[in-house]
């Protein structure tokens, strides 16, 4: 996977300004996890005095669709990419660093060489996990990705 972190946040900064904006950074990749941070600051913060869901839902997102912008790299294929749907579910306040952590990228893999030896759209449903600095799960995002190879 040729994907690095200085490529992926300069990417952000100029195609997404306003993840970047609000200090989603990408930490690490690799084939199989990828880890995105995110620091509770006034410019992402809810009035509760938290990160704004959207925000955490910025990383979240990210650790997932870095991982399948990876595989579509490495397939050598034109795939389209979409979230067809999510869902989150939150169970602590997210002050401080916030890590999401996704483990997904073999089922990404076996999707795509699906995708690519049938011709047929798949869908791979991604958890991305947020803890804090204490290892403290805040919340948890599940996003669907459809795939299919382009015409």
């Amino acid at each position: 996977m040729n994907i690095t972190p200085r490529k992926l946040n300069i990417f952000l900064l100029f195609k997404l300004p306003s993840a970047w904006l609000c200090g989603v950074r990408l930490k690490s990749i690799d084939n199989t996890n990828c880890v995105v941070t995110v620091k509770h600051r006034w410019m992402n913060q809810n009035p509760f005095n938290s990160i704004f869901w959207a925000v955490q839902g910025m990383a979240a997102e990210l650790t997932t669709g870095a991982l399948v912008t990876g595989y579509i790299r490495d397939s050598g294929k034109k795939i389209s990419m979409l979230v067809a749907n999510n869902n989150a579910t939150f169970t602590k306040k997210a002050t401080g660093r916030i890590t999401f952590v996704c483990n997904d990228g073999q089922l990404v893999k076996e999707a795509i060489e699906k995708t690519v030896a049938t011709g047929e759209g798949q869908t791979v449903w991604m958890k991305s996990i947020g803890t804090n600095k204490d290892g403290i799960e805040v919340s948890t995002f599940n996003f669907e990705w459809t795939l299919k190879v382009k015409n």
